[in-house]
């Protein structure tokens, strides 16, 4: 946690730093798609499917794994890395659907294996937190060994298509999914 280390102001002067689209939705000039394309290729490409079992990251899909290689490189990138920040946005997907619902199986998921990881590293053991260090760097080397640049419409067609199976929800979905029932408020005076 570098951050956590870091003087506020010199946190701050890097975020300052940040250029940040004007406009909301996510365009394929917001993101750096050889970036994407390397954290696609290590979430769905073939050759590396035993990747998150050499992470001790075990049964996990290619999705929660693309979510957590962004996931790891905010948590062990350098500053340079954060020149396309709408490229995180695909970790999880956004509650207004930008740049598409927040696929909440995936969701679930991620938070599973990073509070595994946690509660392992209280107990002595980090294997599972150097596990997201070890996924960054090897991200890092798949954007540098080879030139696995995204395309950005089929990405998003492909988020799109999954979207369902995945439980990706937006707030502007109906009130009727189990998860978005309100339970009824209860009355002090009852």
């Amino acid at each position: 946690m570098t951050i956590a280390r870091t003087d506020p102001e010199q946190t701050l002067a890097e975020v300052r730093k940040l250029v940040v689209p004007v406009h909301h939705d996510v365009r394929a000039e917001d993101v750096d798609l050889k970036r994407l394309g390397a954290v696609l290729a290590v979430a769905y490409g073939r050759e590396l499917n035993d990747f998150a079992s050499l992470l001790l990251l075990e049964k996990l899909g290619p999705r929660t794994l693309q979510s957590l290689a962004l996931v790891a490189e905010v948590v062990h990138g350098a500053p340079s890395r954060f020149s396309d920040p709408a490229r995180f946005s695909f970790a999880l997907g956004g509650k207004d659907c930008h740049p598409f619902p927040v696929p909440l199986k995936t969701y679930d998921e991620s938070i599973a294996v990073l509070r595994r990881g946690l509660d392992a590293a209280k107990l002595g053991d980090t294997e599972k937190i150097d596990g997201m260090k070890r996924l960054d760097k090897f991200v890092r080397a798949i954007e540098r060994r080879y030139s696995p640049e995204a395309d950005f419409d089929a990405v998003m067609a492909h988020e799109r298509e999954i979207s369902p199976s995945l439980d990706g929800r937006s707030v502007f979905d109906d009130q009727s999914h189990p998860r978005r029932q309100k339970k009824a408020q209860l009355s002090l005076f009852d």
